[in-house]
């Protein structure tokens, strides 16, 4: 570079600096701006000899991320440093220590934050993209600004990334689409949001975007003449009220024209509200909900609305803190209409996210307002998944799941994600209320723990001390929360009965002179075609290993030698006796069962993908080949699901040992005092036997009575025919066969 083209360099970064400290939200003090001055030296200072891709000198890129949260994002002088020296540990020789040692822990904290994610590198795998996301919703414990310095950088990436190759291009907008758009929906940064998004599609689906964009263009002055229409004839009315306001119109990003012609198969002509108009205004704190209702009946004297489309945020904000009013109306041409009414306070937050949030409580500082805001977001990290992508999966589903708001018994209001369920409710409330969930009351009546929930409920839990969750639970719930929590119970159950199990095992082996030790196990796992000792323990608590079948195993240990040699005299070269070990383990332990209700039906595995037990898959009903399983993550999944939907069936493989089952059992006897009393305590005191149904009569002193119930396996259900069968006045227990 020339001197000339070097001094003009040096003018720009300076005049850049300049910018940065012009438009931030909050107000610098002397202090702050020193504090920003110094970050600024430091960051030129370690990338004097770096350029970017285009050829630019590289601290444009950390000055371009700060002005984004200083301005976009609204955070304070703390923030501000981090962005500008975000990249510099990576880069250069100076450390964390060095920059806590220069400026204060906090800094060094949100750098060496930035830093751990810069360092994970992503590969093309999906699983480690998870991986990596996983780790950085993890740094959120240490300080949230982390996260929303990086969303800023990565909006700068997604700006300037028109010199990389195509391949990098849309590896990296399709990450910032699966991820940092839902994050910044999350942090209620709806611009930054429409901005990742938009650009994601641009270097995802360059083609639909270009499309899309001309599109806009083309009809943009009948769009600008229709909402001045609109506009023209609200402003009247409105300044006939006296109300200070300002109309903007504006066109719906691309991509959720994209995604509304996707979603609805139409033509971008056929997508109806490509435009809102929002009205802003002005309102002391006190009249600011007065006057949103006030404009609401202005609108629609004008306009006829459409009742189901009709947001009120104003009453219960968003978790986001975002608040407006949205109402959708019919206007000139038969065309829909969004009219978003805010306040100037309401679209600040709607524009900077929690910042402006915190901004308007009194006397709350940018830390404490992020402690309160922290701890709404770790409650949707909790319990961190085993499976990174399945992580992924539920935080993403929490993060962009639209919201329903319900109440407690005394009128506090909850705010879940749509399609929760009232076992949800009771899992929001609190885990251990959840856990201990034994019926739920919806609106004063009582209803199924998997009742979906909709907004204005009022949901009280029934709860008991003895209630434990079962593996059905987890088909109950929707949100991360409350799945994490029944699997982590669940396991703790698994574990317990397998203890007691180990103690029985080892009592029935002893009889028959055989010590219980790690051979023994391991012997008894390939005995019983099992797959870990756990397995085999839990099996001997709930009592699905027989007696004789124990007897079977020491027979067979004790001719282990002489089976040794008939085998090998018999096998020939052509019997794979592998194989059959492994289908006749997933006959016995591997069932599939289909749909809501888990029937066991006919199936073919499908040969596009060939699922083995204990995959991801569906059920889909063929024309002439009975119903076909697929793998979910088959390759032509997504066309079977998007073009045949009423075809698909759930389907799940089950362990079958911890398969339920239910019997019929006729009792007879005579009619004693406290008979029944006496009966129905042994049922229930019998461990893993659910009473699904009971009825009792009795007539002239004979006691006839019917019970249906659940159970795992036959050696329990004759453990408590003969139970019954003890009770005083019992004359005969049969079990009854419906078919």
């Amino acid at each position: 570079m020339t001197a000339i083209e070097l001094e003009a360099e040096n003018k720009a970064i300076a005049q850049e600096y300049k910018e940065l400290l012009r438009i931030s939200y909050q107000t610098l003090t002397d202090e702050d701006k020193k504090i920003i001055r110094k970050a600024f030296d430091v960051a030129v200072d370690a990338h004097k000899d770096q350029r970017r891709k285009s050829g630019e000198a590289y601290i444009f890129h950390p000055i371009a991320v700060a002005k984004i949260v200083a301005r976009d994002i609204g955070l304070g002088a703390t923030s501000i440093a981090a962005a500008l020296m975000h990249d510099v540990v990576e880069d250069t020789d100076i450390t964390v220590q060095d920059i806590e040692k220069m400026f204060n822990p906090k800094i060094a904290q949100l750098v060496e934050g930035l830093t751990k994610i810069a360092k994970v590198k992503t590969d093309q795998e999906i699983s480690m993209q998870a991986e990596n996301f996983r780790k950085m919703l993890l740094t959120l414990n240490d300080d949230v600004r982390v996260i929303i310095i990086k969303i800023a950088d990565r909006l700068h990436n997604m700006q300037t990334m028109g010199s990389m190759a195509d391949y990098k291009q849309a590896k990296i907008a399709s990450e910032t689409l699966y991820i940092y758009a839902p994050l910044a929906h999350r942090l209620g940064l709806y611009n930054i949001k429409t901005q990742l998004e938009d650009l994601g599609l641009k270097y995802t689906e360059p083609d639909v975007y270009n499309d899309i964009v001309s599109k806009i263009k083309e009809t943009k002055e009948e769009q600008d003449a229709y909402i001045k229409t609109i506009s023209d004839i609200l402003s009247k009315s409105l300044n006939e009220e006296g109300i200070e306001f300002t109309i903007k119109g504006r066109p719906k990003s691309i991509y959720s024209i994209r995604r509304k012609m996707k979603a609805q198969g139409v033509t971008f002509d056929e997508v109806y509200d490509k435009f809102a108009l929002r009205i802003i205004y002005k309102s002391n704190p006190h009249d600011e909900k007065f006057i949103a209702w006030k404009i609401y009946s202005v609108v629609t004297d004008h306009y006829r609305p459409s009742p189901s489309r009709l947001r009120d945020w104003i009453s219960s904000p968003k978790s986001t803190g975002y608040e407006a009013l949205h109402i959708t109306v019919m206007g000139p041409k038969g065309r829909w209409v969004e009219i978003q009414v805010r306040s100037e306070r309401m679209d600040e937050i709607a524009e900077k996210g929690y910042a402006a949030h915190y901004k308007y409580k009194n006397g709350a500082t940018e830390e404490h307002g992020l402690e309160i805001w922290l701890n709404q977001l770790k409650e949707a990290l909790e319990n961190s998944a085993s499976n990174a992508v399945d992580f992924v999966e539920d935080f993403k589903l929490n993060l962009y799941a639209k919201e329903i708001y319900v109440f407690t018994p005394k009128g506090e209001i909850k705010s879940l994600p749509k399609g929760a369920t009232s076992l949800d409710f009771a899992f929001s409330i609190h885990s251990e209320i959840g856990v201990k969930t034994r019926g739920t009351k919806v609106n004063g009546k009582l209803v199924p723990l998997n009742h979906v929930l909709n907004s204005g409920d009022q949901v009280e839990i029934i709860t008991s001390a003895n209630q434990k969750p079962t593996s059905q639970w987890l088909d109950y719930v929707t949100t991360s929360r409350a799945k994490n929590k029944i699997k982590n119970v669940l396991n703790e159950n698994t574990k317990k009965i397998a203890e007691d199990g180990k103690e029985l095992l080892e009592r029935k082996l002893r009889h028959l002179k055989i010590t219980l030790n790690e051979n023994t196990v391991n012997e008894l796992v390939n005995f019983f075609k099992l797959q870990t000792s756990l397995d085999l323990f839990y099996r001997a608590g709930i009592g699905t290993i027989e007696n004789q079948q124990l007897k079977d195993y020491a027979a067979q240990k004790s001719n282990t030698l002489v089976n040794f040699f008939k085998k090998t005299i018999k096998r020939s070269p052509t019997s794979q006796p592998e194989q059959i070990h492994k289908n006749e383990i997933s006959k016995k332990f591997d069932m599939l069962v289909f749909g809501a209700e888990q029937d066991k039906l006919d199936y073919k595995l499908s040969s596009c993908c060939n699922p083995i037990p204990g995959d991801d898959v569906f059920g889909f009903v063929t024309i002439n080949e009975g119903i076909k399983v697929h793998k979910k993550d088959c390759p032509n999944a997504i066309s079977m699901q998007s073009n045949y939907a009423y075809r698909i069936i759930q389907a799940k493989w089950i362990d079958s040992s911890q398969e339920e089952f239910k019997a019929v059992l006729k009792i007879t006897g005579m009619d004693i005092l406290g008979l029944t009393n006496d009966l129905t305590k042994v049922i229930s005191s019998q461990m893993n036997v659910n009473i699904q149904s009971i009825s009792l009569s009795s007539e002239a002193g004979i006691f006839n009575g019917q019970v249906t119930v659940v159970v795992q396996n036959n050696t329990i259900l004759k453990k408590l025919i003969d139970n019954i069968k003890k009770v005083d006045g019992i004359d005969k227990v049969t079990r009854v066969y419906n078919n």
